[in-house]
């Protein structure tokens, strides 16, 4: 297809949302102006442009619902396991291995990347800054480098790959108009990659402030994550108005699900894993997440009921209600940016534009990569690392995801001319805006986990910054030299 006036403000369009990315401002704005203007343009319609708009949320919406509703059941069953105080269960025996700082960074790695992998970081990091954190540090780790391997290990190594819940490689895999499993696989890579990396530099760098046998353990360190946990929850042990009935429920099912849930997910991980390895995976599209989001559901019903009986009725509403809302909070950015970005391909554009199926579809953002090829250097090394560098500047506006419909859009169009497939550049397209937007800025949602450990939100920013580009530019060099 011939370029339009309506491909070039396309093109001022993505470049104006780079810029207000840069100045670290929603994108939200300009996305549904840029949509606005294209679609009448292209339609020499101003009521098409107000069609489009609308159109444009709607695909995307209906594409990204299962990413709303998956979500939305793991809070639920979060919240459930919260009323039994199973949640606290489940990290309680874990602390007693902390014997010391060295023991305690591992630790704090691994248990916040399995938590962060299956209810995401944002919603587990008040359960681990106040009961890990704690330990922790009594057992010799500095605060500011447990905040460190918090952040890394949940908003960036298991945020980035996101490999049970699979929104990212669900966004970065529809807007490259490629199949998610491709994606999903080689982001758990990389993400492995750039978080031992990262991790390790951290390690090394703080070696000599990590103590093998704490002196002592003060008081502010003892406090730390235990009040911002309490603050956060709203939730104490039994009070006096509690029936001794009600307790004992509590305390009886509270250590039942302590072990079934987790037993219940990593038989989920090791069936979803053997059935990779034996070629026989069925997970194909969205099953994955359908037969996480189903487990999960299974084990709301009966936490709920176990605990609340009679009341469970109205109990799981409530928790259902409390999921979808935290859902949308989450991700409801995303839904316009990706309606924005969607036109960029040809598989969307016919619906958003209300054209007929024999009309001419054009891709915005295709067309004119397409056009521009012969000016684009042929080399993999620039592609790889271009497409990291865009993913980190759309990270920077503090959430990571609203920037892959971009990174996505742009790997389909780019792959093939440079050596490079689309699911190894959208993979790498997803590190960076992820990695930048949950671990390189003060106002992501590392501000949760500085606040809740008491530390400079910009302090702990600087302090990853290294660590973190490191990890990607190791990460993103071996997906070049490999794929």
């Amino acid at each position: 297809m011939e370029l339009t006036l309506a491909h070039w403000i396309y093109a001022l369009a993505t470049i104006a949302v780079i810029v207000t990315m840069l100045f670290k401002k929603g994108v939200v704005l300009p996305v549904i102006i840029g949509t606005f203007i294209v679609a009448s343009v292209f339609k020499g319609s101003i009521i098409g442009g107000f069609q489009a708009v609308f159109n444009a949320n709607l695909v995307a919406a209906k594409e990204l619902f299962s990413i709303f509703l998956i979500i939305s059941l793991m809070i639920a069953l979060l919240n459930s396991l919260k009323d039994l105080g199973a949640d606290r269960r489940m990290i309680g025996p874990i602390k007693k291995v902390m014997v010391n700082g060295h023991v305690s960074f591992l630790v704090l790695m691994v248990v916040t990347y399995v938590i962060s992998l299956f209810f995401w970081p944002t919603p587990a990091v008040p359960l681990i800054c106040a009961l890990l954190v704690p330990a922790a540090v009594s057992a010799g780790l500095p605060v500011m480098t447990a905040a460190m391997v918090v952040v890394i290990a949940g908003q960036g190594m298991a945020l980035s790959s996101d490999y049970i819940i699979q929104v990212a490689p669900m966004l970065s895999a529809t807007a490259a108009g490629i199949d998610k499993a491709l994606v999903t696989d080689k982001a758990l890579v990389l993400s492995l990659i750039t978080g031992v990396g990262a991790l390790g530099v951290v390690y090394f760098s703080h070696l000599k402030s990590i103590v093998k046998v704490p002196d002592s353990k003060t008081k502010s360190e003892s406090f730390i994550g235990e009040k911002a946990f309490f603050d956060v929850t709203g939730e104490l042990a039994a009070t006096a108005e509690e029936s001794v009935e009600l307790v004992q429920r509590k305390e009886k099912w509270g250590k039942v699900f302590a072990m079934l849930v987790p037993l219940s997910m990593l038989g989920v991980m090791i069936y979803m894993f053997s059935t990779k390895l034996s070629g026989t995976s069925d997970f194909a599209g969205s099953d994955g997440a359908a037969f996480v989001g189903g487990v999960a559901a299974i084990l709301l019903i009966l936490a709920t009921v176990v605990f609340n009986k009679l009341h469970s009725f109205d109990k799981i509403s409530d928790h259902l209600t409390e999921g979808f809302v935290f859902a949308f909070r989450a991700m409801a950015p995303v839904i316009p940016i990706a309606g924005f970005f969607f036109m960029g391909s040809s598989d969307f554009t016919g619906s958003i534009l209300s054209l007929g199926e024999d009309a001419a579809k054009p891709a915005f953002l295709f067309d004119l990569i397409q056009a521009g090829q012969a000016y684009i250097p042929q080399n993999s090394f620039i592609a790889g690392f271009g497409i990291l560098l865009v993913g980190v500047i759309t990270g920077l506006d503090g959430s990571g995801f609203s920037g892959l419909p971009l990174t996505g859009a742009l790997s389909g169009a780019l792959s093939g001319s440079n050596g490079i497939d689309a699911s190894t550049m959208a993979a790498i397209g997803q590190m960076g805006a992820i990695w930048a937007g949950g671990t390189l800025v003060a106002w992501s949602s590392l501000v949760a986990v500085a606040g809740f450990l008491q530390v400079s939100p910009i302090e702990l920013a600087r302090k990853n910054f290294v660590p973190v580009m490191i990890g990607l530019a190791l990460s993103t060099l071996i997906a070049i030299l490999i794929w």
